[in-house]
């Protein structure tokens, strides 16, 4: 089975969470789910590095901070295994520019479950949660 290796950015405005929608895609599974900001790491490249790029090409935005490693999560797709490896990091604005995403929302903790994620995404959404 492929394995892919991926960084992601949970993207903090004051209290809100930026969420971003997948387009469409020929993988149902991940078809216009929503996920965490973020993408393959390229060799040579740091996961903090490969994340910068990431949120540059992504979303035109460049974080003011991104803090260690938040959580590393590993799920198998039917088609893929995506080892995911997830940074809280912060912004000092909402001004974003989606050049990959169909939709983006920042949403509260308590809002987050209320989004239909991309199955790699959850564990992260739950420990968010879990630890307010």
């Amino acid at each position: 089975m492929k394995k892919i290796e991926v960084v992601a950015a949970i993207i903090y405005f004051e209290n809100e969470i930026l969420c971003v929608q997948r387009p469409t895609n020929k993988l149902s599974y991940i078809s216009e789910k929503f996920e965490f900001p973020g993408g393959k790491i390229e060799k040579g490249e740091s996961k903090k590095g490969a994340l910068k790029r990431e949120l540059v090409e992504e979303l035109d935005f460049i974080p003011t901070k991104i803090e260690d490693l938040f959580l590393t999560v590993v799920h198998e797709y039917p088609d893929f295994e995506l080892t995911m490896h997830s940074f809280k990091c912060y912004s000092k604005t909402k001004n974003i520019q989606l050049n990959e995403h169909i939709s983006a929302q920042w949403l509260s903790l308590k809002n987050l479950e209320k989004l239909d994620w991309a199955a790699a995404d959850i564990p992260i959404v739950k420990r968010l949660i879990e630890n307010g």
